[in-house]
């Protein structure tokens, strides 16, 4: 930017329309470039998406901790209930047992037993 008394320079107005013209150009070079494993959309990118930016909204956007804890708590019970439902039983701990025996007792019986 010139100093005010100095007149022979570029307006405002082309200053901020070559500013726009080199921003544009640069995201032309950066929707182009060949990396399509992390490619947006076309759609997307008319609403200025970009390769490197995660989207605050909508199906792409990133989930806050809280969040993605509660949905792993949640496909971890749908998970349990559908191998519930095929008849896999989920394995319990042995120590777990009231009978009053330790693991290591359950293994000296099971040795005791092999012939």
């Amino acid at each position: 930017m010139p100093s005010v008394k100095n007149p022979n320079g570029p307006s405002k107005n082309r200053l901020a329309a070559r500013a726009a013209k080199a921003r544009k150009a640069n995201q032309k070079r950066a929707a182009g470039a060949p990396n399509k494993a992390n490619r947006v959309a076309k759609a997307d990118q008319k609403r200025g998406a970009r390769a490197g930016l995660l989207p605050t909204s909508g199906p792409n956007a990133a989930l806050s901790a809280k969040k993605r804890r509660k949905l792993e708590k949640k496909m971890g019970y749908a998970l349990k209930r559908r191998m519930e439902a095929e008849g896999e039983v989920e394995m319990k701990d042995v120590s777990g047992e009231k009978s009053g025996k330790t693991a290591v007792e359950y293994m000296e019986l099971d040795s005791e037993n092999i012939s």
